[in-house]
């Protein structure tokens, strides 16, 4: 296929990989948008470009030249063609956007785990993170912004615990991304649960009800 058809293939994809917008989970752990861009395929490819390639690389392109870019775009495809028959099939295609819509997580951990492994053994101890995020508060116990910063690390210790498979209290970076991105793990679903029942019931009768429910929508800057 040309290069157009590739695009206006790419955009009927994107589409198909967005259409559940919604999920619980985004309600407790947000997702960026694959794109600040609008997506109207009438006006520009813009907003396919930044989902397909990821924002910063879609940036490269645009100082490319029409062969540069065409070049450039096939190297990518090769990838994407995952049985190597010179072809991207619709499946492949939805697996390669699933996956750039991933990349952030990763970039996430890879940032955060710089911050945290303080003594560089390749691991995060339950300490080591307490420390990092939470010293000042420990040093503190009453900052002055009032915020139950306490509570917080209570949450994010239940939290690392159920991440943390072997129960050792040190983290592997498989189970460092599974404490900071839980939706994304099956065996974390539970405390995804629990932390969006915690944030909705806000008078902790163990049941959302409407107004809890319409109040929390409002929040979010969601529609009910």
């Amino acid at each position: 296929m040309d290069l157009r058809q590739f695009l206006m293939c790419l955009s009927l994809c994107t589409a198909f990989a967005l259409s559940k917008p919604t999920e619980k989970k985004d309600r407790v752990h947000h997702e960026p948008q694959l794109s600040d861009k609008v997506h109207n395929d009438a006006q520009s490819f813009d907003y396919d470009h930044d989902a397909f390639l990821g924002a910063e690389e879609a940036k490269t392109f645009d100082q490319l030249t029409p062969e540069e870019s065409k070049e450039r775009l096939g190297k990518i495809v090769s990838k994407i063609d995952g049985d190597k028959d010179g072809f991207v099939t619709v499946d492949e295609l939805k697996d390669w956007i699933k996956f750039a819509q991933k990349r952030w997580i990763y970039e996430d951990v890879e940032r955060q785990w710089k911050g945290h492994d303080l003594n560089e053994d390749g691991l995060v101890s339950w300490e080591e993170y307490k420390n990092a995020t939470y010293g000042y508060v420990l040093d503190d116990p009453d900052p002055d912004d009032g915020f139950n910063y306490k509570q917080m690390m209570v949450r994010d210790e239940r939290r690392f615990k159920m991440a943390d498979k072997d129960g050792d209290l040190i983290a592997t970076k498989e189970e460092f991304t599974a404490f900071l991105h839980p939706e994304e793990y099956d065996y974390m679903k539970d405390i995804v649960v629990q932390e969006t029942m915690e944030d909705i019931d806000k008078n902790a009768d163990g049941f959302i009800d409407l107004e809890e429910y319409i109040g929390w929508q409002a929040y979010q800057g969601g529609d009910c």
